[in-house]
């Protein structure tokens, strides 16, 4: 297993070196979208692009921007050569290797996993119910995607703990003091993880269930099937984007409702067909998400000349804030037309697989969550720096408590 040895450092590039700073990026991407909106950072020899416009061409132009790449934002320990991996390779060899994936995501899927969902949510909000504080990151967040996507791929929920733990050092992002232990750490993690699934994959192999490792195993690739470490790489993937994202947009679901738009729970009491519309506001205006790729040929496409080889960051929280596309882009709105034009889950052919899964777990889980509780409050003397924890985004909640009574 081969580590890139070359890891872009977001913190060195915004300089923000708070946890509230990185959790409110907002004013920094204003700035950079006013005055640099195409930034070169000489240090780490990489191009940075902030509005709407640009952030969306780096995101669809494959030719320009390729995913083939050396250097990423979170590394993990990959082999390259890997034909399970979608992740590294751009069209036509992309759609290839999508497409043994994409079949699990359909909506005729999801609407067929709909009842297992629900019950897992269920059960989740019923352990609540009656509690006046309730830490909703740690029973509602983490539990519903990991329990979720363990079922759907067929991994024993008993595990799902440790699965969240390799996920979270996997997508651990490196700094420059801790370099060489965020690295072993990530290799660590990916060997158990490997180790763990391996023997389920064997199971699965002969005697294949109605899960996604069992389609996988079956999948065959350009008339060959996939060896079992592919399936294994397939399924550490799965398992680990498939917990990361949605944890955090629970999460920030709820912080934006008692924080950023206090009231608006009592708009959803009111009308439950606003769920979705919040859940997209959430993912437009709460998450400090970006996407790296190289550039593939020397172009001026943004004014500047970049040369092929060089990296690009699409600062996609930053886009989702730009006020030439949306109006009002820094006011939280579930009313807004058009919120959903966020690029949260990417753009293009690299589009998030599990966008929809997202979608779906956090509609069921804050529809049924408002169902049950009257109201929510912030807790008294709660402070933010001790809630918040360095990830992919830059901070994101590790606990939220809320009052329920």
């Amino acid at each position: 297993m081969n580590a890139y040895r070359q890891v872009i450092l977001l913190n060195e590039i915004s300089k923000l070196a708070t946890k509230q700073a990185q959790w409110e990026p907002y004013a920094w991407y204003k700035d950079m979208r006013d005055r640099n909106p195409v930034y070169y950072d000489a240090e780490q020899d990489v191009w940075n692009v902030f509005s709407y416009d640009h952030v969306k061409r780096v995101l669809f132009d494959h030719e320009l921007f390729s995913n083939k790449k050396e250097r990423s934002l979170i590394p993990t320990p990959i082999q390259l050569d890997n034909r399970s991996n979608v992740n590294l390779v751009d069209p036509p060899e992309h759609r290839k290797r999508r497409a043994l994936l994409t079949q699990a995501f359909t909506p005729r899927s999801l609407k067929e996993w709909e009842p297992r969902i629900q019950e897992i949510v269920d059960e989740l909000i019923t352990n609540m119910e009656g509690a006046p504080v309730i830490d909703i990151v740690q029973k509602l967040a983490i539990p519903l995607p990991v329990t979720v996507i363990a079922d759907l791929l067929g991994v024993p929920s008993r595990a799902r703990g440790q699965i969240k733990a390799w996920s979270d050092i996997l997508f651990l992002p490196y700094n420059k003091k801790a370099y060489t232990d965020i690295e072993q750490q990530k290799g660590r993690a990916m060997k158990e993880f490997a180790e763990f699934l391996y023997p389920i994959v064997l199971e699965k192999r002969k005697h294949p269930a109605d899960d996604i490792i069992s389609d996988l195993t079956q999948a065959e690739l350009e008339g060959e099937k996939l060896t079992d470490e592919e399936v294994v790489r397939s399924a550490i993937g799965l398992l680990g984007a498939g917990n990361e994202t949605t944890t955090t947009l629970i999460s920030n679901i709820f912080y934006c409702m008692l924080f950023d738009q206090p009231g608006v729970y009592q708009e959803l009491r009111a009308d439950l067909s606003l769920v979705p519309k919040l859940i997209e506001e959430v993912l437009r205006f709460r998450f400090g998400a970006t996407i790296d790729r190289k550039v593939a040929q020397d172009t001026n496409v943004f004014g500047p000349e970049m040369k092929a080889g060089q990296v690009v960051v699409a600062w996609i929280g930053a886009a989702n804030r730009d006020e030439s596309h949306f109006t009002r882009a820094d006011v939280f709105d579930i009313h807004r037309p058009g919120n959903q034009q966020h690029m949260t889950f990417g753009a293009g052919p690299h589009f998030c697989l599990g966008a929809p899964l997202a979608r779906l777990e956090a509609n069921m889980a804050l529809a049924s969550f408002v169902r049950r509780f009257p109201d929510i409050q912030q807790t008294d003397g709660f402070n933010l720096d001790e809630h918040l924890t360095a990830s992919a985004t830059g901070q994101s909640l590790k606990s939220l408590t809320i009052g329920t009574a």
